[in-house]
């Protein structure tokens, strides 16, 4: 009873004290939207009944701008990792909503003692889906899709209705999931797509603050708590600076057609199944001869929503990420119904990443890619039958 009184006294310091030395910024309408560099843009909902109403960002490298935009106002703050900004928006002259924009937090587990290398067996289906087992909340087991396209963790909804017996509670609890020898804590979403023979989605930020590595010739996920010095030595890798868009990792790669080169940011997406994805706003803006590429078939994907993106796969001449060079790559070609609301995205797919010895360091926010025994297979789209 004292500490639930003592938390009601705090709110209610907090809003008095917010009232009169906070920035208030107006609004006449409940729906706002949040601007976030680099992000598309967010809907936020004003509600004066919730006590302390706060938005997190997404990952921060450095410092980034956040501005809040209602019908009539907006507010702007830059904040770096952890910084958090509190002001109040006052709905229709009279209603004060007390709003936090929240700096998502650094981690980093660099100085565990003991250093982790856990290592946990994953597959790859014939569909390019990484496949791992996880055990949720004690009870029951799972088969993960581990896709960087995704964040947190997600399950389709017949799998939570006709196989999950632990029930948890989605979008607010945090959940334990058991991979390898040790357990990661994260909140559950529902979602209708996910990779074939998948339970759901296993987002990169679960792992947040540690380092992944992909060995694909050994079927073998290995979560470490420090990078291993034969990685950042290994003249053999190349190195990528990960950029965050829509709180999602990105990594620079190089395309080519007809003696025209562009660089641009991917989407690094491991659940993406097929080779690469080229938006064609972003192609034209830069003006890249898709026209002159090779069409290979047309299908029609879905999307995680089970919407229908309809997409041409074509003949792509070169791809280079880093020091290595793929030739004549069955590329999709992306005209509508974008990945991404708002913003035109390249996309690498576990057909081309699957090709290469992989670390991904979500402590310094970099990628380390080499070439594995895979590299120089036939693409499935090129494969004789």
């Amino acid at each position: 009873m004292k500490s639930i009184l003592t938390g009601l006294l705090y709110l209610l310091s907090l809003k008095l004290s917010a009232q009169h030395k906070l920035p208030v910024i107006n609004a006449h309408s409940k729906t706002a939207r949040i601007y976030e560099a680099g992000n598309s843009m967010k809907a936020w909902g004003i509600n004066p009944k919730i006590a302390l109403d706060t938005y997190t960002s997404g990952k921060i490298r450095g410092k980034k701008y956040i501005k809040f935009k209602t019908d009539i106002d907006s507010i702007s703050v830059k904040l770096k990792q952890g910084e958090r900004f509190d002001f109040i928006v006052l709905l229709n002259g009279k209603d004060s909503c007390i709003t936090r924009i929240q700096g998502r937090e650094a981690k980093n587990y660099r100085n565990l003692k003991p250093e982790i290398a856990d290592s946990v067996p994953f597959v790859v289906n014939k569909f390019n889906t990484n496949l791992v087992d996880v055990v949720l909340n004690n009870t029951d087991t799972l088969t993960m899709n581990f896709d960087t396209g995704a964040t947190e963790f997600s399950l389709l909804g017949t799998v939570l209705e006709k196989k999950v017996k632990s029930k948890p509670e989605l979008y607010n609890s945090f959940n334990e999931i058991k991979l390898g020898d040790r357990s990661y804590y994260s909140k559950i979403y529902d979602t209708q797509n996910v990779g074939d023979q998948a339970d759901g989605l296993m987002g990169w930020d679960l792992f947040d603050g540690y380092i992944v590595q992909l060995n694909y010739d050994k079927n073998l996920m290995v979560i470490h708590s420090k990078l291993p010095k034969a990685v950042s030595h290994n003249r053999g890798f190349s190195k990528f600076k990960i950029n965050y868009i829509n709180n999602k990792p990105f990594i620079e790669s190089k395309i080519s057609q007809n003696g025209i080169e562009n660089k641009n940011w991917f989407l690094f997406d491991l659940g993406y199944q097929s080779t690469v994805m080229l938006d064609r706003d972003l192609l034209k803006k830069n003006d890249f001869p898709a026209d002159k590429m090779e069409v290979i078939k047309k299908v029609m994907l879905h999307g995680t929503q089970n919407n229908e993106i309809p997409v041409i796969t074509a003949n792509l001449e070169k791809l280079q990420l880093g020091t290595f060079l793929l030739r004549n790559i069955p590329a999709q070609l992306l005209g509508e119904n974008k990945p991404m609301r708002g913003i035109n995205i390249h996309i690498l797919g576990n057909e081309i990443l699957k090709r290469f010895h992989t670390f991904l360091d979500f402590q310094k926010d970099v990628v380390y890619l080499m070439p594995n025994e895979s590299f120089n297979l036939d693409f499935t789209d090129r494969r004789k039958s």
